[in-house]
């Protein structure tokens, strides 16, 4: 416990107060997060819809995130930081509000669609400003601590939300409208706008031909898109759990409730020790603790199709929660890094997509495996794909990660030095003794 109070305080030092004004936005965000947590419990118990309808407006929800992700991208570096995290926010609360009205199948879908927009076009605006904030040598730590808050948020969301929901689906969706409110006021009094200033020559295009940097541009930086094609495979195999977990479990015989002590380890190991995790792996290079990370997904989803207790289920989840504890504040380091200063939203927004993608894909995919090959070849599958996304960090990215990051060091030592070469000398008297001046 000592050792895990050390990391902490070491982890939580040093970093802006806009900072965690941003990640206090980030836990209350996550506290109210009821819509998505009991969406397809909402519609097969209270409204009587099919677990087919349900899935379907669930995918709709990743699908509004393809869209969403570059869309907040774009906004965030044309429009700014701040009011795209506020626009987001309240669309996202009307949008919950309005599942505590809307009862029919087409007016569900659409909000769910557009809440799905909302939603995923704060996370460019919430990544560029941590860019902005933060020093690039402290970024990683930064991103993990949102991420933290963001789990740590979920795990009450869905503690206080089980305890809840005597008051009612409609209740829990209010409260979410109103938590998520709150999240765009704090953003509103307390975070300061962070958007670079566009460097004159940018400024001068877009006066003359319209913005340049647009998804299609961000694709064509070679590194970046390597790293986004890689972040998809990881996500596909990140996302493939929550769908086929449940389904592997249910075909051993296996209780509801088992998968949902099983499928809690994952936000307990995170919320327990993230800060850890983050202190062990500060400063490693990023290619290797992505290489890592997606060995690690493939050992613990791999392992799944040798596990036929929920005991062993809750070992391949804790392997695999520990690759996304290492795998996503280092690939959202690595994005930061990436990005041009003037384009880190259009960035931010095009690596979003690939989560939104995943999102919309993995759970269909899963699904049709399970029901057709079967959960091993799935299993087994995913074990593969991670091996793959391991190679290409490896090897694809090893170089273009490290130079980065070398050059991230000695700009950071040229900072260090630019202050302390700005600090006055006194001047020695004709004695030898300094003398202020």
């Amino acid at each position: 416990m000592a050792t895990i109070g050390r990391a902490a305080k070491e982890t939580v030092s040093g970093l802006p107060d806009g900072f965690w004004w941003l990640w206090t936005s980030t836990l209350v965000n996550r506290t109210g997060a009821f819509v998505l947590t009991f969406l397809s419990l909402y519609l097969t118990q209270e409204l009587g819809y099919s677990a087919w309808y349900a899935g379907l407006v669930i995918a709709l929800h990743g699908l509004g995130g393809i869209a969403g992700s570059p869309l907040g991208g774009m906004l965030t570096d044309r429009w700014g930081r701040r009011p795209t995290m506020i626009a987001g926010h309240l669309g996202t609360a009307a949008g919950a509000a309005a599942l505590a009205v809307v009862t029919s199948a087409v007016g569900v879908a659409v909000v769910v669609l557009l809440m799905g927009v909302a939603m995923q076009a704060v996370r460019p605006a919430i990544g560029a400003t941590i860019a902005d904030l933060v020093p690039e040598h402290e970024r990683r730590r930064a991103y993990a601590l949102n991420y933290w808050a963001l789990n740590l948020g979920f795990a009450i969301a869905a503690l206080g939300g089980g305890a809840a929901i005597v008051f009612g689906y409609r209740t829990l969706f209010l409260v979410d409208a109103a938590a998520t409110v709150l999240c765009a006021v704090i953003v509103f009094l307390r975070l300061p706008e962070t958007r670079p200033a566009v460097p004159a020559a940018v400024k001068g295009e877009e006066a003359a031909a319209g913005p340049k940097v647009s998804v299609v541009e961000v694709l064509r930086d070679g590194p970046f898109r390597t790293l986004v094609l890689l972040n998809l495979l990881v996500c596909l195999i990140f996302t493939a759990p929550w769908v086929g977990l449940p389904l592997t479990m249910a075909g051993e015989g296996l209780e509801p409730s088992a998968y949902g002590m099983v499928i809690a380890v994952n936000g307990v190991v995170i919320v327990g020790f993230q800060l850890l995790v983050n202190k062990i792996t500060d400063r490693r290079s990023p290619a290797a603790l992505l290489t890592v990370s997606s060995l690690l997904f493939a050992a613990g989803t791999g392992a799944t199709a040798l596990a036929g207790t929920p005991l062993l289920f809750a070992v391949t989840v804790v392997v695999w929660t520990l690759g996304e504890m290492v795998h996503v504040p280092t690939n959202a380091a690595a994005t930061a890094r990436l990005a041009p200063e003037h384009a880190r939203g259009r960035y931010q927004g095009v690596m979003g997509m690939s989560w939104a993608l995943a999102g919309f894909l993995a759970p269909i995919l899963a699904g049709w495996i399970v029901d057709g090959p079967g959960p091993d070849v799935l299993w087994i599958g995913c074990g593969v794909i991670g091996v793959v996304a391991a190679a290409g960090y490896a090897t694809l990215l090893r170089r273009v990660l490290a130079k980065s990051e070398e050059e991230a060091a000695a700009a950071a030592v040229a900072a260090a030095a630019g202050a302390v070469a700005a600090v006055p000398v006194p001047a020695p008297d004709a004695d030898g003794e300094k003398v202020s001046g």
